[in-house]
């Protein structure tokens, strides 16, 4: 295990190992305050992120962070790694990769250039030069990167900012939800997915309210895609039984351990990646897996030790979650930034920092990257700094964010963004919805030539059928 040392002003620093040097050089937060393993001065923080630059990137392929014979995700990110698209970058360091990262974001062929080196960065690398970076930093390269997917909508194209419309209700009640998901379509919400996180994992639950949203879809011809946020057991289960499923969801994380308390491995995640993908119900792509994530989930299920049982830094691991991600080719995936609590990210401003970490690391390691903007009412946030974090990320091109009627989700009990606030992004940075939505709500009179969400009197329109149906 190599020491790494670095002086600053006349104080010399000492870190124990990479794992120790990948947490003292994180910005704050307070998952890594509780963990233990947090920088314990700006100056330390500053020492740490000035020795991290001069650390070679080919050393994270081999000191590794998370033992590779104690865990399937460090197999899984060394074993799939591609050391031909690696060999672009692998002279350099981290802080020759920001620059090089940096150079290359200015180019007009930044998006091909990002696209043929993505396979060969670690989500260790990735995660380490994130630390080092400024946060118009990560906007920018995000920015110039370009990933997309399909299912009956193309997620990620460049000037397109899509949504989930999440229409949650606390007892599954299908007219809450029908009320919510019209609420939603009618502001020009619902292109990424609509999605509900139900009351309950009852297979008999979930299977009703498939068919609730595939019956709206069908209907109305709307072509997006639905997904009931069970565990994916359930959804191979309902898959098994002739249940409309679209996407297949799971929460993941970046340890074997965190994947073990929610139930799942890679092996069953690839389960359910092909028995999704068997139904053929796509339009443009058959891309169907539903990913969320969030830094401090692997804290959270104790399951957070690395290399010498060393804390490894919540960052990190998010970053982790991503290579589990990758591996299945899905069509959505978004950190709920703020959802676990203060515990992991105090304040508006490590919530914004967060959400920018995380979008860029996710689509540099080449997956089509949304957040959820959120934050739960003990943390010392609020929706300032919601609108905050989703203008930066619309500047970044995130492929998607989440929405729920009034900003706030009675069902999870935490406050998101509004369908109003995805409006507010879209006009204001001049991005439109999925090109397939888009002509559905043309075809409506909800939207103009140009994309623009019109005003509609639904009196007098055809979204009279569609409100007296739910």
């Amino acid at each position: 295990m190599t020491v790494y040392h670095q002086q600053i002003g006349g104080t010399n620093y000492s870190f124990d190992g990479l794992v120790e040097l990948m947490a003292k050089a994180t910005p704050r937060r307070g998952g890594d305050e509780l963990a233990g393993c947090a920088a314990a001065s700006d100056a330390e923080r500053a020492a740490a992120q000035w020795a991290l630059a001069d650390v070679p990137l080919d050393w994270f392929l081999r000191e590794l962070l998370v033992p590779y014979e104690d865990d399937e995700v460090t197999r899984l990110i060394i074993d799939s790694h591609d050391r031909v698209a690696f060999q672009a970058l692998s002279h350099l360091t981290v802080g020759g990769l920001r620059d090089w990262l940096m150079e290359t974001s200015a180019r007009d062929d930044a998006a091909a250039r990002l696209r043929a080196v993505s396979q060969g960065l670690t989500p260790e690398m990735v995660a380490a030069v994130s630390k080092i970076m400024r946060n118009q930093d990560l906007i920018a390269v995000a920015r110039a990167t370009e990933v997309t997917a399909g299912f009956r909508t193309t997620i990620g194209l460049p000037g397109r900012l899509s949504t989930r419309l999440q229409p949650n209700h606390p007892t599954d009640d299908p007219r809450g939800i029908a009320a919510a998901t019209l609420d939603g379509l009618l502001l020009g919400c619902g292109d990424a997915v609509i999605g509900i996180n139900p009351a309950t994992d009852s297979p008999h639950a979930t299977a009703d309210l498939l068919h609730l949203l595939d019956e709206i879809r069908q209907r109305f011809a709307i072509p997006t895609q639905s997904c009931v946020l069970s565990h994916v057991t359930t959804t191979i289960e309902l898959i098994e039984k002739g249940v409309p499923v679209d996407l297949v969801f799971q929460s993941v994380a970046g340890t074997e351990g965190a994947n073990t308390g929610f139930g799942v491995n890679i092996s069953l995640l690839r389960e359910g990646n092909e028995a999704g993908r068997s139904l053929q119900r796509g339009t443009v792509g058959n891309n169907v897996m539903y990913l969320e994530t969030g830094q401090g989930s692997a804290l959270s299920a104790n399951a957070h030790l690395g290399t010498g049982g060393k804390p490894v830094d919540q960052q990190t691991l998010e970053a982790r979650a991503y290579a589990v991600a990758r591996d299945l080719q899905p069509l959505l995936v978004n950190t709920v930034v703020g959802f676990i609590g203060p515990e992991y990210l105090y304040d508006g401003k490590q919530i914004i920092r967060a959400g920018l970490e995380d979008h860029f690391c996710g689509k540099l390691l080449g997956l089509p990257m949304g957040v959820d903007v959120c934050y739960t009412n003990h943390a010392e946030a609020d929706q300032d700094d919601m609108d905050t974090l989703v203008t930066l990320l619309g500047a970044a091109g995130a492929a998607f964010v989440i929405a729920v009627p009034g900003a706030d989700d009675v069902m999870l009990g935490y406050q998101s963004l509004s369908f109003h606030d995805a409006l507010y992004a879209r006009r204001v940075l001049g991005l439109r919805v999925a090109p397939e939505f888009e002509t559905w709500l043309q075809g409506l009179g909800m939207a103009d030539a140009g994309g623009r969400i019109l005003p509609v009197e639904i009196a007098s329109s055809p979204l009279r059928e569609l409100t007296g149906a739910l």
